[in-house]
């Protein structure tokens, strides 16, 4: 199929682009990178009267550390997020997922701020967002706002947005010296996107103590989750003494919106979810301990 007509429009700037949602409303919508709105338009799951380009925006791009923050430009492609070396030692956790995003074409065009604004509850870098308590900063008409990522994603490719804003950065906060971090998931082929996956930090106090711990979890319900009651079962806690099935068991307590489909039932996906967790928990945690993970 092909995607109905539509009017494209280039912005020159941010400003452009705001002013031109607010001109459209309902009938425009951001394109970033396209990886996930361009087959959707294709298969005309979504139509659209106007289209707004916001990828070639220079200052959409960019990956910069502001004191204990690294703010990414929201058109920054995923190809420049993985390959950051100052991002792969500020937040590990970014450069980490990076890889399973789809293929490399997909990552060569694909956009953080894109990815993240498409809010799919199997998305890595919303998942990621969510976990690390990012925030997201909004543009409009009117100025800026920044979203806490545990207030941004509202529904099944819903977010907090306003109809007149864009998406314009992401920041990512920078974890202590004594932090580790891993993702698992498990899909059929890799680019597909998971059927269950997590997102685990750790962080260690000078006595081998849990001080701080996230852990997200990704095609799990409708919008990417945090495992809040399993985190706070772990902090204060001996590294030492805690039981990764556990806290793979805890963090799929509670769910009450897994999807079913022909990738597998709620049972399944609950039981991929928590073998996931505790992977991602082990490895997260070997990591902080100065140790080396062979997972």
């Amino acid at each position: 199929m092909k995607a109905a007509a539509f009017a494209y429009h280039r912005p020159r700037s941010v400003g452009d682009a705001v002013e031109l949602l607010t001109e459209f409303g309902e009938d425009a919508k951001i394109l970033a990178g396209g990886q996930s709105l361009t087959p959707m338009l294709a298969m005309r799951l979504t139509f659209f009267d106007n289209l707004i380009d916001i990828s070639r925006l220079p200052e959409l791009q960019g990956i910069e550390r502001r004191e204990n923050t690294v703010w990414i430009g929201a058109g920054t492609t995923h190809a420049a997020v993985g390959a950051d070396r100052g991002l792969r030692a500020d937040v590990p956790l970014l450069s980490r997922v990076t890889p399973l995003i789809g293929h490399f074409q997909i990552r060569n065009r694909g956009t953080l701020g894109g990815a993240v604004a498409h809010a799919d509850p199997a998305g890595e870098y919303p998942t990621v967002a969510l976990t690390l308590d990012a925030e997201l900063e909004a543009t409009s008409p009117t100025g800026s706002r920044r979203i806490p990522a545990a207030e941004f994603f509202t529904g099944l490719w819903e977010t907090a947005l306003e109809p007149d804003e864009v998406l314009s950065s992401v920041g990512f906060p920078v974890w202590g010296t004594r932090s580790g971090f891993a993702v698992h998931e498990f899909a059929r082929r890799h680019g597909d996107f998971a059927i269950a996956g997590a997102t685990v930090a750790v962080e260690l106090d000078e006595d081998d103590t849990i001080s701080r711990c996230a852990i997200g979890l990704m095609g799990l319900g409708s919008t990417p989750l945090r495992a809040y009651d399993a985190e706070q079962s772990v902090i204060g806690r001996r590294v030492s003494e805690v039981a990764a099935d556990e806290v793979g068991k805890l963090a799929m307590t509670g769910l009450d919106a897994v999807p079913a489909d022909l990738q597998g039932s709620v049972a399944y996906r609950i039981r991929v979810g928590a073998a996931m967790v505790a992977r991602a928990f082990t490895d997260a945690s070997t990591e902080a301990n100065g140790e080396t993970s062979h997972a």
